[in-house]
């Protein structure tokens, strides 16, 4: 007796390596065929239901930590991406970064941080006006998005930063930015502060606050009352 449950054991544990195996295959599969990062909730939908998607990640992080790629988290899901010490190898071949002006670089920040945030809210942080052009640039690589219109005079338009802000930067999540202090050791923020000089705690979520709408159709021209 004790010698069947003994195979019988044997058996499920085949079994269970088995399942292991392919669930690795399948969700190598489809890391590599995407073009962005997966949540692990969407990897977990093509595996078999008695193997955890964490216990898959953990495999392929494992078998690929020596590779020549390895597994990260970014942007909220996972990805392939060469390993760091390879990556002068590739640095040829790469597309070029897209070179953002000050100006730029100011307006994404001050998105990334305050969002969602209204253009004439920009300006106002900058303390300087925001060409339409810089908001174009930032919208056209994929970094920030339209999130919907402020309840206030005119309904202007709130932008916000998208995944592929993330996953760019090489973040997993919104709240990966540096806060004040981290910003001051990296030498981003030098001199005497204000004493009420905060850096926010930057939030994504993609649901409207209370004090937005849908954006609807952006070229349908605002009647009297939403003008009021």
């Amino acid at each position: 007796m004790a010698a069947a449950e003994a195979e019988r054991e044997h058996e499920e544990d085949w079994d269970a390596d088995e399942a292991l195996a392919r669930a690795c295959r399948i969700v190598e599969a489809l890391l590599f065929a995407s073009v962005q990062p997966l949540p692990a909730e969407e990897l977990a939908k093509s595996v078999p239901a008695n193997v955890p998607i964490e216990r898959v990640i953990a495999e392929l992080q494992q078998t690929y930590a020596l590779r020549g790629v390895t597994l990260h988290r970014v942007a909220g899901g996972y990805a392939f991406r060469t390993a760091p010490d390879l990556a002068y190898l590739l640095a040829p071949e790469a597309e070029p970064p897209r070179k953002l002006s000050r100006a730029a670089l100011e307006t994404l920040a001050i998105i990334a941080y305050h969002q969602p945030v209204t253009r004439a809210e920009i300006e106002e942080i900058r303390g300087v006006a925001t060409a339409k052009g810089t908001l174009d640039i930032l919208l056209e690589a994929g970094w920030v998005r339209l999130r919907g219109r402020r309840r206030s005079p005119g309904r202007p338009v709130t932008f916000g930063t998208t995944p592929g802000f993330l996953d760019h930067f090489g973040l997993d999540r919104i709240d990966d930015l540096p806060g004040l202090e981290e910003l001051k050791g990296a030498g981003f923020i030098e001199g005497r502060l204000a004493k009420d000089l905060t850096v926010p705690i930057p939030d994504d979520d993609p649901s409207l606050r209370d004090d937005e709408d849908p954006l609807g159709d952006l070229f349908t021209p605002l009647d009297d009352g939403d003008a009021s």
